[in-house]
């Protein structure tokens, strides 16, 4: 019985002994821990003191030494660059909606009240030099270049880039204006200075679209977009010169638009109607021989206003227009793109267009 008691009473202090070191153990670690602890709270704490200041300093080096930005702890890369402007910078513009939202239908075109260059480049602060623009919001479907043939026109020029340019904004068209300048006072020849502007105009941009415009005539609606079709497109279908009625069916004149490809095929349009009339009936031949059709807009939003004015001098009825069409088969491959020759004399890079003096020639006597 004594022994059994002493072994009970040694087991006991055994036990105790035990379980005084589990809570010495215990408690040695919850004061490391704790303390551990209040050094991490402290050390965040001096962290966020510091941050406005690392990013002040990475604000003040990016202006003064781009390598000292890129230098820079993570915490500055994250306040530069946000996922907010990595994702505007990321994403691509989508394609302009067809038709345009902008369009507002029907304009008023009156030529009573003066315009001035000066108040055209104020209306229009968008635009590039050369007469260029391109959508902001979204990616044009097409890029177009509008070709005028020119000389002594002036005036005339003025109300057509008053009118125009707001157009082909709501348009969303991708664009650039050259005005082709006949150089000199020879017999003026409208069909090879489009030729001009064809080839000028692709020499600074890819454009995949030309709308040949004479200066005079302004668009009544802005849902005649000028721009390219399935077909070659004859834009001013109903002009106020002709009591708002096309004139006859073959008629391609005043403002037409052909693709780059539809352009090739026929070989560009006739470098030999010296004066007035002639190449665009050819034009139309040309098209007609090579199995295309003229597409058109309906006869309201077709409608055109013409600026009135006397015939150029130098610019007189071609008495050889009739001969020179009835052979439009014949010369078609030979007189064109293929075959057209010109010296350009000057250019001119204005806000509003890009203006080309060139030289043609003159007329074989």
């Amino acid at each position: 019985m004594g022994d059994t008691t002493l072994n009970f009473t040694l087991l006991h202090r055994i036990c105790s002994v035990v379980v005084l070191l589990c809570v010495v153990h215990l408690s040695v670690t919850l004061f490391f821990y704790v303390r551990t602890l209040d050094l991490r709270i402290s050390f965040l704490q001096n962290q966020e003191t510091q941050i406005p200041t690392q990013i002040e300093n990475s604000t003040v080096s990016s202006k003064y030494n781009i390598s000292e930005t890129t230098k820079n702890s993570a915490v500055s890369t994250r306040v530069i660059l946000t996922p907010n402007a990595t994702e505007k910078a990321a994403r691509a513009l989508d394609k302009c909606p067809d038709p345009s939202p902008l369009l507002v239908g029907p304009l008023r075109v009156e030529f009573s009240d003066p315009v001035t260059l000066d108040g055209v480049r104020s209306q229009n602060p968008h635009l590039q030099s050369g007469g260029r623009y391109k959508p902001k919001d979204c990616v044009a479907l097409q890029k177009v270049a509008l070709i005028i043939p020119f000389r002594h026109r002036d005036e005339h020029l003025k109300y057509w880039l008053y009118y125009l340019h707001p157009i082909l904004q709501r348009q969303q068209l991708d664009y650039g204006v050259y005005v082709i300048n006949q150089y000199g006072e020879e017999t003026f020849n409208r069909a090879k200075l489009l030729n001009v502007g064809y080839v000028e105009a692709l020499k600074e941009y890819d454009y995949d679209c030309f709308v040949f415009s004479d200066v005079d005539l302004i668009p009544m609606d802005d849902r005649n977009t000028y721009k390219c079709y399935s077909q070659p497109r004859h834009l001013s279908v109903s002009m106020d010169k002709f009591g708002f009625n096309l004139p006859y069916l073959q008629y391609f004149g005043g403002v037409s638009s052909l693709s780059k490809e539809q352009y090739l095929k026929i070989n560009g349009f006739p470098n030999n109607y010296w004066g007035w009339g002639g190449e665009d009936d050819d034009i139309y031949n040309r098209l007609s021989f090579k199995g295309m059709s003229i597409s058109r807009p309906d006869g309201t939003i077709g409608k055109c206003r013409m600026i009135r004015h006397q015939r150029d001098k130098k610019n007189e009825p071609n008495p050889q227009r009739f001969d020179r069409i009835a052979h439009t088969r014949e010369t078609m491959n030979r007189d064109g793109i293929n075959s057209l020759e010109y010296k350009v004399v000057n250019v001119e890079k204005d806000q509003l267009y890009t203006k080309i003096i060139v030289d043609v020639g003159k007329p074989s006597r």
